[in-house]
């Protein structure tokens, strides 16, 4: 007796909860993964995909993105956003406050998540984003993945710098705090200490890596006081890998993005302001001990920090040229590539990439292929190589630091909540994501 099914993929490489590599079937019903198996017969599907050669992978769950919408859509928008999300086997995304408005209160937030949903081809997260003054909004709202804090590299309403304002939201509340960890004392010296050279290649000195190490561990040691659950974004040195590496709590994680793995100073000279982010590009050897780290574990997991900008804003003369690049289509077949070459495995990817931003963030149901789980997921062709090119790119800002590395691992499919959103080179438009829910994880083990 045959039933009928929605999905069904066969003969695909999968990646498995545990790690290892088997050649089997995934049938999808009703959004979630219902089977994996060597093989599923006597069932019929509305849809049957032949993945023979293909490696399937869970979906990737960037946990740091700044999508612009609302108030600086001309750089990026939901929409164009979740396009490009797609188009690199991203299902799902954690969204910065740094917005405008920013999201400090439970109306930006439920502004944001009504504007998802009616745009988004992917699924979704927001982050409450802390100031001086808005403990009791970071308490209430939800749903939030976390609170963010800028200490530093921002001005406004989110810089919360002062250590007595930091103790103050540590000491409070239960929910993660993520940190973007630049000391704004120590920039602002170097600033004006450096004023009047136009390198954009002194970023990396303006914000060197003592400017990021104050901050994390300032941040360590208020996480510590309160036992507070704490993540670091885009760890970008060596210095605060070997600190987490000597005394790193079980409610602690960190991040590494691609950029800060395989990018490093060399690259101002080659593509000038579109290598400046905050925090900024480090030397080769930051980028060895990061790797290292992550392959360790004392790093958990990848996100890009997508921060789109023009070229037009991109060209104008160092300082006045803002700091982020552009990531969510490009960082799976860099970090796939990078596991073809020897620097890691494609199961570490996976991991990196999806289950462990899962379990940080208390996401249920989401990162890895097993039955009960969510059929986010990608299938990727890790046989073919193809260069980044700029007039393939989905995101607004139409560009990327890494245009013309030639790169494997390039989403065939991706499939969000059972539904195909990305096939033979589209997205589908038609395609709508749905709001992420967080369980409170007070501890990361």
């Amino acid at each position: 007796m045959t039933s009928s099914h929605s999905l069904l993929i066969r003969r695909a490489n999968i990646i498995l909860a545990n790690g290892e590599l088997s050649i089997g079937d995934v049938l999808i019903d009703e959004g979630q993964i219902s089977d994996v198996a060597p093989s599923i017969d006597n069932v019929t599907a509305a849809r049957e995909i032949d993945a023979q050669g293909l490696t399937l992978l869970p979906g990737v769950i960037d946990p740091q993105v700044h999508f612009r919408e609302p108030g600086l859509e001309h750089k990026e928008d939901l929409f164009t956003a979740s396009c490009a999300c797609v188009k690199g086997g991203v299902t799902s995304f954690l969204e910065m406050p740094n917005t405008r408005p920013p999201t400090i209160s439970q109306v930006e937030l439920d502004d944001k998540l009504e504007r998802a949903a009616q745009k988004c081809l992917v699924n979704y997260g927001f982050f409450i984003g802390a100031t001086l003054d808005n403990v009791a909004d970071l308490l209430a709202v939800e749903p939030v993945c976390g609170i963010k804090i800028f200490m530093g590299s921002m001005g406004g309403k989110l810089l919360v710098d002062e250590e007595a304002t930091l103790d103050g939201i540590f000491s409070q509340g239960k929910r993660l705090i993520a940190v973007h960890a630049e000391d704004q004392a120590r920039i602002k010296q170097r600033r004006e200490q450096f004023a009047g050279i136009h390198d954009p290649a002194i970023h990396s000195q303006i914000q060197d890596n003592q400017t990021a190490l104050l901050a994390t561990k300032l941040a360590l040691k208020l996480s510590k006081k309160y036992q507070r659950r704490l993540h670091i974004l885009h760890m970008s040195t060596a210095d605060e890998a070997d600190l987490l590496r000597e005394s790193k709590p079980d409610w602690v994680t960190a991040e590494v993005t691609p950029q800060h793995l395989l990018l490093n100073v060399s690259a101002y000279e080659k593509i000038g302001t579109l290598a400046q982010m905050n925090p900024p590009l480090r030397t080769t050897h930051d980028n060895e001990v990061l790797w290292q780290a992550l392959r360790d574990g004392v790093i958990d997991f990848i996100a890009t920090d997508h921060a789109p900008h023009l070229l037009e804003e991109k060209a104008k003369e160092y300082p006045n040229t803002p700091s982020g690049m552009p990531g969510v289509e490009t960082s799976l077949p860099l970090m796939l590539t990078a596991a073809v070459e020897g620097k890691c495995t494609v199961s570490q990817v996976a991991n990196w990439m999806s289950a462990a931003v899962a379990k940080a963030y208390g996401i249920p149901n989401k990162g890895v292929i097993a039955p009960g789980y969510d059929a986010d997921l990608v299938l990727v062709d890790l046989k073919k190589y193809k260069p980044v090119l700029r007039e393939e790119l989905l995101s607004k800002s139409g560009w990327s630091p890494f245009e013309g590395w030639n790169l494997t691992g390039w989403p065939v499919i991706t499939i969000v909540g059972g539904q195909i959103a990305y096939e033979q080179g589209c997205p589908n438009t038609e395609v709508r994501g749905q709001a992420l829910r967080f369980i409170d994880t007070p501890s990361s083990s």
